[in-house]
Parts: C-alpha cells; structure tokens; sequence
C-alpha cells in the first residue's frame, strides 16, 4: 500500500492587481490569505499569503480572483 503524499504549495498575489474584494479569503480551505494591511497604488487593501505551511496549491482562490492577480506553484 503506498502512502499518500501531502502536496505542499504556495500562492503568489500581484498586490497592484488585487482590488481587495476578499473572496479569496472566504474561499481558502486553508486559511492561508489574508488582509496586508497595506494599501496598493490604486488605494484597494490588497491580500497577502500567510505562509502558515498549510497551503496545498488547491487552486481554489486562483480560480475565484476576479483579477487573476494570484499565481499558484506547486512544490
């Protein structure tokens, strides 16, 4: 029987395209975005990754950006 294998992955998040709507947050399994705190050239709050070690590169806040500012990598 082979183990399964966690896949480990991290998120990159354009903080000039992001309008900080915070749908990625509510749609994150992990928990792994939040607010920066820090406000972009177009006055929005951008989100941010908390490398909390839990992401899995599911995708999921990816797919439901509305300005496709996050990239997904998998390790």
């Amino acid at each position: 029987m082979k183990a399964k294998v966690k896949m480990k992955g991290y998120i990159e998040i354009n903080q000039e395209s992001c309008k900080g709507c915070q749908i990625c947050f509510y749609f994150c399994p992990k928990s792994s975005i939040s607010d920066s705190g820090s406000i972009n050239s177009s006055g929005y709050f951008s989100a941010c990754f908390s490398d909390n070690s839990e992401c899995n590169a599911c995708g999921i806040c990816a797919i439901v950006c509305p300005e496709a500012a996050i990239e997904v990598y998998r390790e």
